[in-house]
């Protein structure tokens, strides 16, 4: 019995890169996602604006955090799809 020690090296280096890469991406989503938007400087008439009120006129807009935490969970999602492929194909 004879062992491939560069491939069972190059198997063991890459699975090390991809579950760090991975791991570090999803991270990233969840930080992303627990970002909370930060309030405007309060001017001397604080006592105008609405509590709970979006930040924005309607709340349409995300933050940019929020932005790249949605992006880092479709990169995650299409990981596992692609991994679920390879199993099944």
């Amino acid at each position: 019995m004879s062992i491939d020690w560069a491939a069972l090296g190059q198997v063991f280096g890459v699975s090390l890169a991809v579950t760090v890469g991975f791991v570090g991406v999803f991270t990233l989503g969840i930080l992303g996602t627990s970002r909370k938007a930060q309030p405007a400087e309060a001017g001397p008439d604080t006592t105008s604006t609405t509590l709970g009120a979006p930040a924005t006129a309607g709340g349409a807009a995300l933050g940019p955090a929020r932005v790249g935490a949605y992006a880092c969970f479709a990169l995650c999602a299409a990981a596992v799809a692609y991994g679920i492929n390879l199993i099944v194909a």
